[in-house]
């Protein structure tokens, strides 16, 4: 079934689009990100889709995505934490080939306590490359 409301406007004047590997940078809460389809590369509405890393030996900010969900793909390193939950009560173990879901406004940390990065396969329904972050330091000195 077809949704019209997300059917471009003009579909004819719309192409494919090639997205060679962009240069990385590091995101306001820490991990580093390398965009692929956002809305500065491609023109996407509605979507990000890129890599994103956490050095070895590094966690990122206590922090929240407020306005989007987060799906993710370990696809290499060997495990790290992700401290979830309102209180980052909860800590769950990936691994490489375990999918990862953040849902919208769910505080959380990732650590990475290994010797060697971690990497994902990374989507949002945010198409920005620089997201909208919400840090969230009251929380940082709860993950030790």
């Amino acid at each position: 079934m077809k949704n019209e409301a997300m059917q471009p406007k003009n579909a004819q004047a719309l192409t494919a689009k090639i997205v060679r590997g962009s240069d990385s940078y590091v995101a306001e809460q820490g991990s580093v990100y390398r965009s692929g389809v956002s809305a500065e590369s491609v023109g996407s509405s509605m979507l990000w889709l890129g890599m994103i890393s956490l050095p070895a030996g590094r966690r990122t900010s206590a922090h929240r995505h407020q306005g989007h969900e987060t799906a993710l793909l370990m696809t290499a390193g060997k495990e790290i934490e992700i401290w979830s939950g309102a209180e980052l009560e909860r800590c769950d173990k990936v691994l490489p080939g375990d999918y990862l879901f953040i849902p919208a406004g769910v505080p959380h940390v990732a650590v990475n306590r290994s010797t060697e990065n971690a990497e994902f396969l990374g989507a949002r329904n945010d198409p920005a490359a620089n997201e909208s972050v919400v840090l969230m330091p009251e929380l940082d000195d709860i993950v030790p």
